[in-house]
């Protein structure tokens, strides 16, 4: 690997080491985008002989390999702050809510002193506002030790201030996007409905698919809501939510007509964790609630004017450690979100795959790399950029290329390229599986619409010929 950072990063199936290309300079956006390789990166033998290559060839190479991976006994999502931006901007044209940090009226200085040494300790350069929140929660609680009542007080109220404030800028990233011209936002819609149904689509028999998000906006909910998907969490209940701890592994299942005793499992489920809690996620007396939040709500102070929530305020908004008067419940419920985490990815047959997620945060990181040391994991990392270099770092400390793929970069991880090229199909097909079967018995070999340079309407087409 050179030292330069190229546009496009891609490493799949036995790829020694990363392939690196960029577009053609100078090419008409109307017809098929063409690559070249990058000066410096090595020939890989699936472009033997070739000097430039498109989306088609690309296609060849991974859209198979993801197929397969997709497959494996257990699969797991991890969308970052990247999916909703993706969302964002094809709605919108905007990135949607930002991480920007903020200035506390006191003990600002300590607080981004302390922030900074968290970030860097995570392997960040830069201070953002879950640092500023979590150093200022833990300086809550060291006031109260020290009998600092009045300036624990004083710091207590202008956090609320802040994740208010931060709350409505998340909300109003959901709200730009609802309210945008009808034409882009179905478009964004219908990109999001195919990238989330080509995790969802195993069947009933098969481990559910689980999907985790470090995302406080509900982008997932309602692209899952579109989709006919149903998300299973740890909240219980309809008109108030509360979150348990005990997770009794419930499922959904159905009885085919004229079958009596024997329920089948129903398709189209996925197993959902919001790791870092949500927008309408609160923290009342008697736990973690969900308030009923639209998509697309201006603000969040309307909902907490409602009995047994207007102590909750915004202080307890997305739940984040907060200042606790007894330690047990100081990590609540992250305790418990993070376990499903490792639970669901540290298992052999494995296979994880981040979309829009930069490495930046360590705890998830940790569980990352143990899962790795299982010799049947996969990780598959999908990411638009590495400005910070901090993926391509991880990837050789961590040194586990042969369980690692890579396709960094827009011309493989821009949603809509990605949805439509690269991922597998968003549908249970049987029926083309039943006709592979019979096309390799009639000719005697590997069925054409295995390949992707043949349509399926082709294929059958030529099975009819027979």
């Amino acid at each position: 690997m050179t030292d330069f950072t190229p546009e496009n990063i891609l490493k799949v199936r036995d790829d020694r080491e990363p392939v690196c290309f960029k577009r053609i300079e100078g090419q008409d956006t109307g017809k098929s985008a063409e690559f070249e390789l990058c000066d410096g990166t090595f020939q890989p033998n699936w472009l033997h002989n070739v000097a430039n290559f498109n989306t088609r060839t690309l296609r060849e190479r991974i859209e198979p390999w993801l197929t397969a991976l997709f497959q494996s006994e257990h699969l797991s999502l991890l969308a970052g702050s990247g999916l909703s931006t993706a969302v964002s901007l094809m709605a919108t044209s905007k990135n949607g809510a930002g991480m920007d940090t903020v200035k506390f009226p006191k003990y600002d200085v300590e607080i981004n002193v302390a922030a900074l040494s968290s970030a860097k300790a995570a392997g960040r350069d830069s201070v953002n506002i879950e640092d500023q929140i979590r150093v200022a929660n833990e300086l809550i609680r060291g006031l109260e030790i020290l009998n600092k009542g009045k300036d624990a007080s004083t710091l207590q109220n202008e956090l609320k201030t802040i994740l208010t404030r931060f709350a409505n800028s998340v909300l109003a990233g959901e709200t730009a996007i609802a309210e945008t011209g009808q034409n882009k936002r179905e478009e964004a819609f219908n990109a999001l409905v195919t990238f989330l149904m080509s995790f969802a689509s195993r069947t009933g028999t098969r481990d559910r698919v689980n999907i985790f998000t470090t995302n406080y906006d509900r982008v997932i909910e309602i692209g899952a809501e579109l989709a006919g998907m149903h998300l299973l969490d740890r909240f219980v209940g309809n008109i108030s939510p509360i979150f348990r701890s005990s997770r009794l592994n419930l499922d959904m299942h159905y009885n085919p007509p004229g079958m009596r005793g024997e329920p089948r499992y129903l398709e189209g489920v996925a197993r959902y964790t919001k790791l870092h809690g949500s927008v309408d996620w609160v923290q009342t007396p008697d736990g973690i609630r969900r308030i009923g939040v639209p998509f697309g709500a201006k603000s969040v102070e309307p909902f907490f004017d409602v009995a047994g929530f207007s102590e909750s305020a915004a202080y307890k908004l997305m739940v984040y450690p907060n200042a606790a008067k007894d330690i047990e419940t100081a990590g609540y419920p992250y305790v418990d979100l993070f376990r499903d985490f490792a639970a669901a990815i540290c298992r052999p047959n494995s296979t994880l795959v981040t979309y829009g997620y930069s490495f930046g945060d360590d705890h998830i990181n940790r569980v990352i790399r143990d899962m790795l040391t299982i010799p049947s994991t996969h990780l598959v990392i999908i990411s638009y950029d590495d400005r910070l270099g901090r993926i391509m770092k991880i990837f050789k400390e961590w040194g586990r290329s042969a369980q690692t793929s890579l396709m960094i970069g827009p011309a493989l991880a821009d949603f809509s390229t990605l949805s439509t090229y690269y991922l597998p199909k968003p549908a249970i097909d049987k029926t083309t599986f039943r006709m592979s079967e019979l096309l390799r018995q009639r000719m005697g070999t590997a069925d054409s619409s295995s390949q992707s340079d043949k349509s399926e309407k082709e294929a059958v087409m030529e099975g009819n010929k027979l």
